[in-house]
Order: structure tokens, then C-alpha cells, then sequence
């Protein structure tokens, strides 16, 4: 058994979920999984398929088809160039593209920058693999990172062979993302200090009141790009990301791809070449709606006394504790699901730097949204 398993756990996402799967009558914001329905011309797409008998393995790499979807849609959305041929992946999910990228870009006694609050699907990851993750707390400047924050944890890290840094946005747990001069500052920072980035840019469809741009824009040659069709299509159970990097990455990352998967499912791939060609807008849609439910939930968190940044993308609040709650955030939602029977996700599941926090996931029915609401509501006042 390999003793790394000793030092990492389930996420905390997903305890959480699990503990408090039992009580009745539970409204829950805590999954990042949108409430759409896969969109009904991608499920006749695989319908088709199905009957066409795309039964067979795909590409290791992936189908064809998909690959040319997928480089023409970073091209005419975020005016990047991939070649379909060696410098695109398509996955099982964004997560095993994640995993492959972090196995193949990291040697065992490397470090990683990691800003936080974090995911928690990275972090595992690299202790697996026997990598350092070194935290960069962003509580100080509203979660953004800072090229100065990434120049201060190197150096304050002399011993360690710092190789990357994770740059998760728009982010979860946070919601915060990222304008295009400040992306350009961060990519001369990692430059200067000869970091890769692999930029998790799954919620790349969803942005509010700005487009979203790569940082490979300005760093192209260091990038690994993270994407999928799981939250801009509601397509999660189908499991379909994508990695893009330079051909020497992609190609290197292949191998491991190869080994362990062999191919994303066949008929999920076709619905993903019906998705990209014919959904393009498909994410569009979604974002309008979301963009109503983040306005209601910071309007009605600031009533009750909860205070959170206005998210920029994704479908997430961060949302700071009243401070009689603050101490401690596991023990707020552990009670706040028993005693009211609303399941949020505590703040430190994403890291030390979340706690006094919880996140909302708003990828949920207005119904929902305002029950959600009014339960916390009765919760603080009686608490």
C-alpha cells in the first residue's frame, strides 16, 4: 500500500455531503453540479451515435472530430491556437486531466504554489505524488492573487524546488476571476521564476460582466489549460474535459493518459462534438440565470449578516461568517443542517484560509435558493 494514502482523505466537499445525507427534508447548496438538464440536442446527439454504433475505442488522445471542435472553440472564444492533432487531450472529466497534468509535471520532491482557499482536489493529488504543496493565503487581498504573493512564498521558501504554481479561476470556492493585465503580471511572474501553470479554467463559460481570457495568453509555452464541458454544458455525469498545452506536454502526458483510461468513453465524446459545434451558446444561457440567483443570494446574505465578494464567474459564494459564528465553520453547517435542514459547505474544507467562511453553491433552483434562504434567516435569529 502506498503510505502517501495515509496522509490524504476524502474531500471535504464530500464528507460533508455524506454526513448529513440522512436528514429529511434537506435543501442542499453544496455540490458543484449544475441544476440544467444536459441540453436536449447533445442527448440526441448520443442518442444517434448509440444507434450508429459508436461502440469502439476512440483515439488515446481522443476522437478526432472532438479535438478540431475543441481547438476551433479556444480559437474563436479566447483567440488561442491549439493544434487538434498533439496538443489536445480529451479526458475523463477535468479531473483526470488534472491528475495526469500534476503526475507528469511534477517529480517527487518538487513544490507547488497553490493559492488559497483551494479546491480540495489538488492538494491530495500532490501529496500522493510526494510534491510540497506551498499555501499562498489570498484572504488579505480579496482571494486575488498577486504577483508579489507568489515572489514573497518563494522566497520565503529557499529550500524548497518550488516547479509550479495551480491557478484555479474563475474560482471555486471563491468566484473570484481574473482581468487580462493582471493575468499578464502573474505570467511574468511565473516566468521569471520558471513556473508552469496549470490554469483549471473549467468555469471559463461562466463570467459575469466580463469574457474570460487564458492566462496562456502570456505564457502559452508554460501553460497546461484545464476544461470540460461539465459546467458549461451541465454535461458532469458524462465526463468530458479537455487539457491543451504545448505538443512536448501534451505528448509526454499522453502516455500516462494512455495508461490509465485509454480513451474517454466513445458515445460521451460524440455528445461533446454536438455540444462544442451546435451548444456553443448553450453556456450562455445558463449564465443569465445564474447571474439572477448570485444577485438575490448577495442581497439577502447581506440582510442576515453575511458579507461576500460579488463573484465574477463560476456559480459560488464565499460567504464570511457573522462573527459569533466565525470560529468555526464545520460546526456551524453541522448544526445549521441538523437544526434547520439547510447543507452548506463550511469554508474550511477548502484549506485553514476558509475558515469563518461557507460556500453556497448556487447552481440550484430559485425555489430552493429562497427556501435555502429563509432557514438561515431562523437559524441566526435563534442562535
Amino acid at each position: 500500500m502506498n503510505p502517501a494514502l495515509n496522509q490524504i482523505a476524502i474531500s471535504g466537499i464530500r464528507r460533508f455531503n455524506d454526513a448529513v445525507n440522512g436528514i429529511p427534508d434537506m435543501v442542499r447548496l453544496t455540490l458543484g453540479e449544475p441544476d440544467f438538464n444536459t441540453p436536449e440536442h447533445i442527448k440526441l446527439a448520443a442518442i444517434e451515435a448509440i444507434q450508429a454504433d459508436f461502440s469502439h475505442y476512440t483515439a488515446n488522445a481522443g476522437d478526432p472530430e472532438l479535438r478540431a471542435a475543441v481547438a476551433a472553440t479556444w480559437q474563436s472564444k479566447y483567440n488561442l491556437t491549439y493544434d487538434p492533432a498533439d496538443e489536445i487531450l480529451v479526458t475523463v472529466g477535468a479531473t483526470e486531466a488534472i491528475a495526469i497534468a500534476l503526475q507528469g509535471l511534477c517529480a517527487p520532491g518538487d513544490a507547488v504554489l497553490v493559492p488559497a482557499p483551494v479546491y480540495p482536489g489538488y492538494i491530495p493529488l500532490l501529496t500522493l505524488h510526494q510534491v510540497t504543496p506551498i499555501i499562498i493565503d489570498t484572504r488579505a487581498n480579496d482571494f486575488s492573487l498577486t504577483p508579489a504573493m507568489i515572489d514573497q512564498a518563494i522566497a520565503a521558501h529557499p529550500e524548497a524546488h518550488i516547479t509550479g504554481i495551480i491557478l484555479n479561476y474563475p474560482n471555486n470556492p471563491t468566484g473570484i476571476t481574473y482581468r487580462e493585465e493582471a493575468l499578464r503580471l502573474l505570467a511574468s511572474a511565473c516566468a521569471r521564476h520558471d513556473l508552469f501553470i496549470l490554469a483549471d479554467e473549467i468555469y471559463a463559460e461562466l463570467t459575469y460582466g466580463q469574457a474570460h481570457v487564458s492566462i496562456a495568453r502570456f505564457a502559452r509555452d508554460r501553460t497546461v489549460i484545464i476544461s470540460g464541458l461539465s459546467k458549461s454544458h451541465a454535461m458532469t455525469g458524462w465526463r468530458i474535459g479537455f487539457l491543451l498545452a504545448p505538443a512536448p506536454i501534451t505528448q509526454a502526458l499522453k502516455k500516462i493518459h494512455q495508461y490509465t483510461v485509454t480513451a474517454a468513453t466513445t458515445i460521451a465524446q460524440r455528445a461533446g462534438i454536438e455540444a462544442l459545434v451546435n451548444g456553443a451558446d448553450d453556456g450562455a444561457k445558463m449564465r443569465v440565470i445564474y447571474q439572477q440567483r448570485r444577485d438575490f443570494l448577495l442581497k439577502a446574505l447581506a440582510e442576515i449578516g453575511f458579507s461576500a465578494i460579488a463573484p465574477e464567474g463560476a456559480f459560488y459564494l464565499f460567504a464570511k461568517l457573522p462573527a459569533r459564528f466565525a470560529a468555526d465553520s464545520a460546526a456551524f453547517c453541522t448544526d445549521l443542517a441538523h437544526a434547520d435542514h439547510l447543507a452548506l459547505i463550511p469554508g474550511s474544507a477548502f484549506g485553514q484560509a476558509g475558515e469563518g467562511y461557507v460556500r453556497l453553491s448556487y447552481a440550484a433552483s430559485d425555489a430552493q435558493l429562497h427556501a435555502a434562504i429563509t432557514r438561515l434567516r431562523h437559524y441566526v435569529a435563534t442562535h
